[in-house]
């Protein structure tokens, strides 16, 4: 067991709101992961870069965790494009951090994205110390699956994600799919690939009432609610939910002074090209009067947008796990999603949710209609729903992870010796 690992993290801090931005997913992936190792005596140093002079160098997150904020580039957030300019900076941020140590403070480098797989790799070369790497997301899988209209991502990120993969004493994929994907698109050894799927916080995501929840959120209590909650992007396809449901008033006029679409999120990515597009997709459909838009919302007041929702709707594109998915279901609703990347994982088809083929109008609306407006069928799929998610814990997913820090470290005994030499 390690006694301090470095992790990386260039591009959004563990610090940041989820659901806008870049924060996501992997924003609570690292958080949870960092406290659950924290609670069995391993330190955890979280780098990240400084978006505001205002940041402290070391943030306190939990006792045993600390966010060091590293200057590179200007004090403001930057796009993903204009990050690799500062990945010298940032990489010299690092090395200079652990200079003021005595060799050895670092057992382990674990890196999460492209883009903190660079920094690792240096750092781990320099360290003499095992460099773990979680890609996420990649990008000749996303490059598969654009959304109509998005940009696919740049050769460079290609070219830099696969010198990672080459780098890394081992590699953590969130489903056996994506372990696949790193051994068929970027030559990955099976054997240095671990799978290692990732948990939900079964503490804080709970059922509860429903009346409840919708009362806090100003939603009538015998609304009809399809909810979103995610990153406003192309790539998380929110467009989706909003052209089925305009198609499931079509065939179900009657339950329009019922119906709401909740959208929770702030546009990310690509979305913040057009920031308004949703809103004026709403419009042109006709909908604009049943759609409600709220901004991100921390964890416990996400727990009641899920409590509130009759389905919880995942229409990405590709998903590398879908975390939304999960906690949706701890709390005991119901999930549509598209059957994509790990999102069958995330989902048991017929069990806990659905999950579409296609990201077609009708086929959604079918899905939808089929739990929304079922109250027995939705009432099954409830209770599976937890049961499901019940199998999912960020303690498992930190005891899998261990494993694999084990056999990058196994791996890296050989490069450190022969660097010493």
């Amino acid at each position: 067991m390690p006694r301090r690992v470095a992790v990386l993290s260039v591009h959004t801090s563990p610090l940041e709101q989820p659901g806008t931005g870049d924060a996501g997913g992997m924003n609570v992936y690292i958080t949870q992961t960092a406290k659950e190792m924290a609670r069995r005596g391993i330190a955890v140093e979280v780098f990240t870069r400084a978006t505001s002079s205002d940041q402290p160098p070391i943030v306190e997150m939990t006792p045993g965790v600390q966010v060091r904020h590293v200057p590179a580039g200007p004090f403001e957030p930057l796009d993903r494009s204009e990050l690799p300019g500062q990945l010298c900076a940032f990489t010299a941020g690092v090395l200079r951090t652990e200079a003021f140590h005595p060799p050895g403070y670092y057992d382990l480098i674990h890196s999460h994205y492209w883009l903190s797989g660079q920094v690792g790799w240096l750092a781990a070369e320099r360290w003499r110390v095992p460099l773990v790497h979680t890609a996420h997301t990649l990008a000749r899988v996303k490059n598969a699956a654009l959304a109509e209209g998005d940009k696919p991502e740049p050769r460079g990120r290609e070219i830099g994600e696969q010198q990672v993969v080459d780098a890394a004493d081992r590699l953590v994929a969130n489903t056996a799919v994506e372990s696949a994907q790193l051994v068929e698109l970027y030559g990955a050894d099976p054997a240095a690939v671990s799978t290692v799927l990732p948990g939900v916080d079964l503490e804080r995501f709970t059922p509860g009432s429903q009346v409840v929840a919708r009362a806090e959120l100003g939603l009538p209590s015998d609304a009809i609610v399809l909810a979103f909650a995610g990153r406003i992007q192309p790539l998380k396809a929110p467009d989706v939910l909003l052209r089925a449901a305009a198609v499931l008033l079509e065939r179900h006029p009657q339950v329009r002074d019922r119906l709401v679409v909740l959208i929770v999120g702030g546009p990310s990515g690509t979305g913040l090209d057009q920031p308004t597009a949703l809103r004026e997709l709403a419009h042109q459909l006709g909908i604009e009067d049943v759609t409600r838009f709220i901004p991100p919302q921390p964890a416990d007041r996400l727990v009641q947008v899920y409590r509130a929702a009759d389905v919880v709707a995942v229409p990405s594109h590709n998903e590398s796990f879908g975390l939304v998915a999960l906690e949706a279901q701890a709390c005991g609703t119901p999930v549509v999603a598209a059957e994509v990347g790990g999102l069958p994982v995330a989902v048991r088809h017929g069990v806990s949710g659905l999950l579409v083929p296609t990201h077609r109008s009708a086929d959604w609306a079918d899905a939808l209609g089929a739990v929304a407006l079922r109250p027995g069928e939705r009432a099954r799929l409830s209770a599976g729903a937890y049961a499901h998610a019940a199998d999912f814990s960020w303690r498992a997913t930190t005891d899998k992870l261990l494993a694999a820090y084990a056999a990058g470290a196994a791996a890296g005994r050989p490069r450190a010796a022969q660097a010493a030499v």
